[in-house]
């Protein structure tokens, strides 16, 4: 008879979550249970659609002549990404995102914050910290090299949230990679089968 294992306690659900930007080349935070610090600073609070975590592949097949299937498969691109709805578009560091300003340019002067888009906007790389929360089970994803690649329009409505959609694209640093893991998982009885 088939031994069939379960655990709910390695299941996850994002039941909670936030995110960080820090200026290019600050290190990871390591931990998803350790308050980040300065220079870390808050993305403040993030629409119910949470995190997403994207992977957007490609691959070359080589097949044979004579074979109907292939025999190798070369991964040839393998991109990365997090999407996510910054709702506190009055944040100064959300602000400082969605229109690629230094934070010093958004100071306001008697009360009034005052700044121009350009047409030829340069890139904008930082460092990105993201944490799912769900009980015991905890995710970080530091993201050394990241910008924001895509942004969706933004609804100014009576009865809807304004708020900043971004695709963050993650970039490899000098080690190669593009983003780290830091999780903390229950620690489950071995199951038979498993």
């Amino acid at each position: 008879m088939v031994n069939i294992t379960r655990a709910a306690d390695l299941m996850e659900v994002g039941a909670n979550g936030a995110g960080w930007v820090a200026d290019l080349g600050t290190a990871s935070p390591g931990d998803p249970l350790v308050q980040p610090l300065a220079p870390w600073a808050p993305l403040g609070g993030i629409s119910d659609d949470g995190l997403v975590q994207g992977f957007d592949e490609e691959s070359q097949e080589y097949t044979p002549w004579g074979y109907t299937s292939p025999i190798r498969t070369t991964i040839t691109k393998s991109l990365r990404t997090f999407k996510i709805t910054a709702w506190e578009t009055g944040r100064t560091t959300v602000k400082s995102l969605q229109y690629r300003k230094a934070l010093e340019d958004l100071t306001p002067v008697d009360g009034l914050t005052s700044y121009a888009e350009t047409a030829s906007p340069l890139p904008d790389r930082r460092s990105w910290w993201f944490i799912v929360l769900d009980g015991d089970t905890s995710l970080g994803f530091y993201v050394p090299e990241g910008e924001i690649s895509d942004r969706a329009d933004v609804t100014h409505k009576q009865d809807q949230m304004a708020g900043y959609e971004w695709t963050i694209t993650a970039y490899p640093d000098a080690q190669g990679n593009t983003v780290y893991h830091a999780d903390r998982v229950a620690e489950t009885p071995a199951y038979t089968g498993s």
